[in-house]
């Protein structure tokens, strides 16, 4: 039978939890999020434009717009 590792006490590990999970927050909010945004954005636009490419630019067809 295994028996439980012993745990931290103390205000040690909670600052150093506190503080792992301040260096995960700030990664994921300063780089990761950013990154990911512009990444969709750009995948966006470039299937918008290779779907141009394909059919067409848009029109406005003959519903009397823009004469």
């Amino acid at each position: 039978m295994q028996s439980d590792p012993p745990r931290a006490t103390g205000a040690t590990s909670g600052s150093a939890v506190r503080r792992q999970e301040l260096f995960v927050f700030l990664l994921l909010a300063v780089f990761a999020w950013p990154v990911l945004t512009v990444g969709f954005v750009g995948a966006y636009g470039f299937a918008v434009w290779m779907s141009q490419q394909v059919y067409g630019p848009p029109s406005y067809g003959s519903g009397g717009h823009g004469h």
